[in-house]
């Protein structure tokens, strides 16, 4: 009898051990399908606050819009949708980042274009700021090349599908206009700090977009003349934030030059929108492409939800060094 008795209580403490067990595994399970689920919502939880930094973005070109005259936009660094700081609380000590950049202030890579009416002027222009940047002067030749669509070689310094299929791995020019500034990488000989270096200062946009003289970067704008001085450079960049150029003759006189440069603008249409929303350990970053036209209308043209954070800061509006 106490033998039966025995073996009954080491059966019962094996049945005790094995639900346990796997009661244990249940709860680690549980615990970290728990977890996993509040992880996910955290990050779908933040990028429906990146979405919202996008409206808001929209929201406030749109106000600027309508603040002024519709038929001839004014930007300038010096109003509110330009604040490189823009920032807002959220819930569980949360905040949403929010930097809208103006592209139109940035050297447009597809005026170079054969067939614009200033790809001449665009071209020298890209070398100047290149020499700004202490940057090799012959990617403007090979952009070019890249932008046109025949076989033939510009100059010296350009390069075709002759150069490029004999990399590795080969590969040919651009079917025509850049759509993505990243297409840079893949001009002949350029360098990722090269490429860096540049891209703060370039933009890829319509072949018919102009330069807002109001918002670009000192560099961009000592690129429009070979003699432009520091001090002309110093009273544009003052200028920009204490209410910009309302026409672009002002503009000129203050450059010293005799008259006022081709495609050249006070306005803007195009614009980089970057939303970065923190909850926690848990970050989105969105780059919304976005056009404000005349009509008042702001829309999307292109979204990015693979950037690994928020973009550095734009190059300094001092003048060139």
């Amino acid at each position: 009898m106490s033998r039966q008795r025995g073996v009954a209580l080491i059966t019962v403490l094996l049945v005790v051990a094995l639900v346990s067990v796997v009661c244990t595994g249940l709860v680690l399970r549980q615990q970290l399908a728990i977890r996993s689920t509040g992880n996910q919502l955290l990050v779908r939880q933040a990028q429906y606050y990146a979405e919202g930094g996008e409206l808001l973005a929209k929201a406030i070109l749109q106000r600027d819009l309508r603040e002024g005259d519709p038929r001839q936009p004014l930007d300038h660094l010096g109003e509110p949708w330009a604040n490189p700081k823009l920032s807002f609380p959220l819930d569980e000590g949360g905040e949403l980042r929010l930097r809208i950049i103006d592209l139109s202030g940035r050297f447009n890579l597809n005026s170079l274009a054969n067939g614009s009416a200033t790809a001449a002027i665009a071209l020298q222009r890209l070398r100047l700021l290149l020499q700004q940047l202490q940057l090799p002067v012959e990617y403007a030749e090979r952009l070019q090349d890249w932008l046109d669509q025949d076989q033939e070689n510009l100059g010296g310094n350009g390069a075709e599908d002759a150069h490029y299929l004999l990399l590795q791995p080969p590969y040919r020019t651009g079917p025509g206009l850049i759509r993505e500034v990243s297409e840079l990488r893949l001009l002949l000989g350029m360098k990722e700090a090269e490429y860096r270096r540049l891209l703060p200062f370039v933009s890829a946009l319509p072949v018919e977009a102009k330069l807002n003289v109001n918002t670009a970067s000192a560099q961009v704008l000592a690129s429009l003349g070979e003699n432009v001085s520091a001090s002309a450079l110093d009273g544009v960049v003052a200028m920009q934030k204490r209410g910009g150029y309302r026409d672009l003759a002002g503009f000129a006189q203050q450059l010293g030059v005799p008259e006022v440069p081709a495609g050249l603008d006070i306005g803007s249409q195009y614009f980089q929108v970057i939303s970065e929303a923190s909850l926690g350990e848990r970050r989105q970053v969105l780059v919304s492409y976005l056009q404000r036209g005349n009509d008042g209308r702001v829309r999307v043209l292109a979204r990015d939800l693979g950037q690994s954070g928020i973009a550095p800061p734009e190059p300094s509006k001092e003048s060139k060094q």
